[in-house]
């Protein structure tokens, strides 16, 4: 009877020992389902509240986005401070777009001026924002580049954490997620100091890595748009810019007694910095210039802008190019970038007399291509560009020269673009391609007009460069005595 009692009682403390362990295992997956459901809860509030930000359209407000997914970091961590680091355009530089609570300088530490500021608070969030780190250096480098999500229990012991003086700074614990976007980190999620005082545990660091991984679609493709509305902002302002520069250039190629004009101007950009132009001195003299700004895009079409009216009120009853030219250089020179500058050539050519009167300002040198079928030459003069020098050290330097054409002859002025211009393999065009382009163009048929000659070297360009993007802006002017 005795053994049959110590039976029952053994049975009856092995069930309520089971008992025991399943409503422990039944309160833990309790908990851990109350825990899904929260990060459930939290997941599709942030997503639903994120959606919001992209109601706009194309017109994403990614600050706006920045600051609700900080709300849902410090909501879902208790947390009392945060931040957002994300990578640069280089790929490399880590910042902090985004902060919420007094989130102390991690990355570099505080400076002076937090003792001189007014607002202290506001001083050292302003200096957080500017700090910068590499992937791969300090604590928030360090954790990008492993990718690893990391959770500091103890900041005051743990000497990867910066030391701060002031209380409010101090940093008791510290949750560092990575923001990662097909499988690349471009950022860091971190929070600091639980409100409660309790240290991060590795149910925040699930629920902010949740978080994280949502949050880094969203930034991706609010970074996306932005970029994209800034291109087209950009391709806007630059279409009017070229609308606004190709009125600059000549709208159609005048007329000459006794002589044939021709040209073409390709930039290597949307607007481009060089700069061709034709210049009614009188009934006899008639003027030619070609010009190259040493900038490209809006710089160098701004400084292009500049140069045209320059020359277009020195030539005004000046029959000198050297004159001009130094004219332009005292005009342009102030105002002109320390790395910036101006190479052109002037020429004025006499209706009657047929001479060509040249002044070349560090530009290349003019072509020559005999009407009688001789060997093409050169026309040398001494010249150093605008800007390069003080206005006496360039007086000094340039030479005025005279030439006297005869019937046949065609005159080449071009940019260093044309001669420049590179294949697939590298190889330039080189002058040695453009004289012989004009000689055999001069020999056959459509040499005979110097449109056809200039649309010829046009297209043996464009041959040897292929699908080579083009590198610098080519511009090539014609002058082709015809009696």
């Amino acid at each position: 009877m005795i053994a049959k009692l110590s039976t029952v009682i053994l049975l009856a403390v092995a069930v309520s020992g089971m008992l025991w362990i399943l409503i422990r295992r039944l309160r833990a997956l309790a908990r851990e389902r109350y825990a899904l459901l929260q990060e459930k809860d939290v997941v599709f509030s942030f997503v639903q509240d994120v959606g919001d930000v992209f109601s706009g359209g194309e017109n994403v407000d990614i600050h706006e986005l920045l600051r609700r997914v900080l709300f849902y970091a410090l909501r879902t961590t208790r947390a009392g401070a945060g931040a957002i680091y994300l990578t640069e355009e280089d790929g490399e530089t880590l910042r902090a777009h985004a902060t919420s609570g007094i989130f102390p300088p991690i990355v570099a530490g505080l400076d002076e001026g937090v003792e001189r500021a007014f607002s202290k608070t506001r001083y050292i969030d302003d200096l957080v924002k500017s700090q910068t780190t590499r992937i791969g250096r300090g604590l928030v480098g360090e954790v990008a580049a492993a990718g690893i999500p990391l959770i500091i229990r103890d900041g005051e012991q743990d000497s990867r954490l910066p030391r701060f003086s002031l209380d409010f700074l101090h940093i008791h614990s510290a949750l560092f997620v990575p923001m990662r976007f097909r499988n690349k980190v471009m950022g860091l999620l971190v929070v600091l100091n639980r409100v409660d005082e309790h240290p991060f545990i590795q149910g925040d660091q699930n629920m902010l890595q949740a978080l994280a991984d949502q949050a880094s679609v969203s930034i991706y493709y609010a970074k996306f748009s932005t970029a994209l509305e800034e291109k087209r902002r950009i391709d806007y302002d630059l279409g009017i810019a070229h609308h606004i520069q190709a009125a600059l250039l000549p709208k159609e190629i005048p007329q000459i007694p006794g002589a044939e004009l021709a040209a073409f101007s390709l930039a290597a950009q949307q607007i481009g910095g060089d700069y061709y132009d034709f210049v009614k001195i009188d009934d006899r003299h008639f003027g030619i210039a070609i010009a190259d700004v040493s900038g490209k895009g809006v710089a160098g079409a701004i400084v292009m802008s500049l140069c045209r009216g320059a020359l277009r009120i020195k030539a005004q009853n000046n029959l000198s190019p050297a004159a001009v030219l130094r004219g332009m250089q005292v005009v342009l020179s102030p105002d002109l970038a320390e790395d910036m500058f101006i190479t052109i050539l002037y020429m004025i050519y006499d209706l009657d007399t047929r001479e060509l009167r040249i002044a070349r300002a560090g530009h290349t040198h003019p072509l020559v291509n005999p009407g009688n079928h001789g060997k093409p030459w050169t026309i040398d003069s001494a010249g150093i560009g605008i800007g390069i020098a003080d206005d006496e050290s360039f007086s000094a330097a340039l030479e005025e020269v005279s030439v006297t054409l005869a019937p046949g002859d065609t005159v080449v002025v071009y940019t260093d673009g044309v001669t420049e211009a590179m294949d697939q393999r590298q190889n330039e065009w080189g002058v040695l391609n453009l004289v012989k382009t004009i000689q055999l163009s001069a020999l056959d048929g459509e040499g005979q007009k110097v449109q056809g000659l200039v649309e010829v070297v046009h297209q043996k360009l464009l041959q040897f460069t292929g699908d080579v993007p083009q590198y610098d802006d080519m511009t090539l002017v014609a002058l082709r005595i015809s009696k």
